[in-house]
């Protein structure tokens, strides 16, 4: 839990709990190393920051001051520059980290190993809805990688006659659907939005005749 000072009534200063605790302590470092000491980041330590850490050389203060001005932050009196949780939010807000950026395309070098990238990944990737009770399908997995997914994650059972495979969540409310057609639909839709590779990983609870199967 971190510590803010807030001015009232521009007389005196009083410190609040603020819930940022999940900050980082490597983001913490940044911004106690780049604010003043009564923990504010101005338009001129923003600006050291893009250029020492984040390599902006061109990064001018009027350009940070629009940052900051940008902002929206819990005391009207703190508009002078951030606090640790603006700063955080700053970092990691949609416009400076999209996922993926069409406009942008691939601009990394995409020559290294598979093992040396962060990849674009989901969760239960079959499922239409919540974990207990929805149902399963193949149509969030279209979904996921026509927006660039390339991990998808299917849990696969026996079905009620224990002679195929099913994808559900398993030991809830949820209604499966057959391996196959997900199979199929992550072949159709696979490099629809992205050439990269697709790692399809398996929760198995298969018996080994199942999984013989499941190989072929």
């Amino acid at each position: 839990m971190s510590k803010q000072t807030y001015s009232f009534c521009f007389c005196f200063h009083r410190r609040f709990r603020l819930p940022v605790s999940e900050v980082p302590p490597e983001i913490r470092t940044l911004f106690d190393r780049y604010s003043d000491e009564h923990g504010v980041m101005t338009a001129s330590h923003l600006r050291s920051f893009l250029v020492d850490v984040q390599k902006e050389e061109s990064a001018t203060e009027e350009e940070t001051q629009v940052i900051i001005d940008g902002h929206k932050h819990l005391s009207i009196f703190h508009r002078r520059g951030l606090n640790l949780e603006s700063f955080f939010n700053f970092l990691f807000r949609h416009n400076n980290n999209p996922p993926l950026s069409p406009s942008l395309g691939v601009h990394q070098d995409m020559s290294s190993p598979l093992s040396h990238y962060f990849i674009y990944t989901g969760h239960n990737s079959y499922l239409t809805g919540n974990q207990l009770s929805s149902d399963c399908s193949d149509v969030p997995i279209i979904n996921a990688l026509q927006k660039g997914v390339r991990v998808i994650e299917l849990d696969i059972w026996p079905n009620a006659s224990k002679d195929d495979v099913d994808v559900l969540h398993g030991r809830t409310l949820t209604s499966p659907v057959a391996l196959i057609k997900c199979l199929r639909s992550i072949k159709q839709y696979a490099f629809v939005a992205s050439e990269y590779p697709v790692v399809i990983t398996l929760e198995d609870h298969l018996t080994p005749d199942l999984q013989a199967k499941v190989a072929e």
